[in-house]
């Protein structure tokens, strides 16, 4: 049954509108996002899509692997946060929770100086 709107006195008036359809994960970015993550086997914080997002970066399936075999190379390590360098991209990632927290390319990398970190990878 449809829900129904009440006039200000109480008395049912007529069905309320359907409200829209929620837009399924099925968007570009959702879909981009899904597939890097399946294939890097980590995942990018909301912060680090957007940043690759604004200055135009899009990984390719051989960065995602680079970059899930730096991740894998840093937790055997036992390297906690960890700067991934590939390409002409520093990435700063949460190793335990294979998680991108930011991305940076070389024009947005100022100073070079990242802090915060435990340890670094050239990816390959």
């Amino acid at each position: 049954m449809a829900p129904v709107c009440l006039d200000p006195v109480g008395r049912a008036a007529m069905p309320a509108p359907p409200t829209a359809p929620r837009r399924p994960e099925g968007d570009f970015a959702a879909a981009l996002r899904a597939e890097f993550e399946r294939q890097a086997g980590v995942k990018l914080s909301a912060h680090a899509e957007e940043r690759l997002r604004s200055r135009g970066i899009a990984l390719s399936a051989q960065q995602a692997e680079s970059l899930r075999g730096a991740v894998e190379r840093a937790a055997a390590k036992g390297a906690s946060r960890s700067l991934v360098v590939m390409d002409g991209l520093a990435l700063i990632v949460s190793v335990p929770n294979r998680v991108v927290i930011t991305a940076v390319d070389e024009a947005g990398a100022r100073d070079g100086v990242f802090t915060n970190i435990d340890s670094a990878v050239i990816a390959r």
